[in-house]
């Protein structure tokens, strides 16, 4: 059962959609595309929610629904941020390990610029660049309790390749996660309906003890999206510190 860590929910009635439906008119210079972005945003309870709590993204609430049932952030840990802007899921990693009073610890690394939050120490860098994760794990300065990966390719509409290159990105977190977490750390990261590939799967099942899929209720209904949660790492083969 999801424990209840005081963050902050979205109303059954705006679950059901108990709204009046904002319509967005098509304006000159606007895409059909960017319009239905702009309906679908002005419409999401979450969205709406998100700027009521003061969170970054309403991804929020998808890294509250995974810690609530999987307890990946522990108080005064480290967790690393992977693909972190704007800073959703940075912001509740820092509420929940205690980084916010400095008891905890949050690195975060993306392409794209971040505001600062408070706990949370920031690298602007793309993940997949040669020194990334060494960078990376220099943020950090120790080896991490958690670490979390919402990254996911620029989508191209096609749904086969977009899945391939978010897997890649998920495979990139995953051999970064097994160089720096310390043992009994947690890995969380996005994959595409379809689950996690098979080679991927065998090698979190080797490295953790448990390895579970979820799509939180915050996710868009139409999105494919999916996350792998890894829990229990059995510690990197060579632990130096």
């Amino acid at each position: 059962m999801a424990k209840n860590r005081g963050a902050a929910g979205v109303g059954d009635g705006q679950r059901r959609g108990n709204r009046m439906k904002t319509k967005v008119k098509t304006a000159r210079g606007r895409t059909l595309s960017s319009t239905r972005w702009l309906e679908r945003q002005l419409n999401d309870p979450y969205v709406a929610a998100a700027q009521k709590d003061g969170y970054r993204s309403r991804a929020a609430y998808k890294i509250i629904e995974l810690d609530d049932r999987f307890s990946m952030f522990k108080p005064g840990g480290c967790v690393i941020d992977l693909g972190s802007a704007p800073g959703g899921w940075a912001q509740i990693a820092a509420q929940r390990v205690g980084a916010v009073n400095q008891k905890g610890f949050v690195a975060a690394i993306d392409i794209q610029h971040m505001e600062p939050i408070q706990g949370v120490d920031f690298l602007q860098l793309d993940f997949l660049a040669d020194d990334a994760p060494e960078k990376t794990q220099q943020l950090a300065g120790r080896r991490a309790d958690a670490v979390i990966s919402d990254m996911a390719a620029a989508v191209t509409g096609h749904r086969q390749t977009d899945h391939l290159r978010t897997m890649a990105l998920a495979e990139a977190a995953a051999w970064f996660a097994f160089d720096v977490l310390k043992p009994g750390g947690s890995f969380c990261a996005k994959v595409f309906q379809g689950g996690t590939s098979s080679e991927l799967l065998k090698e979190l099942k080797s490295h953790f003890g448990s390895v579970h899929h979820m799509k939180p209720k915050s996710s868009r209904k139409e999105s494919v999206e999916l996350y792998v949660v890894a829990l229990d790492f059995k510690g990197p083969l060579n632990l130096d510190d």
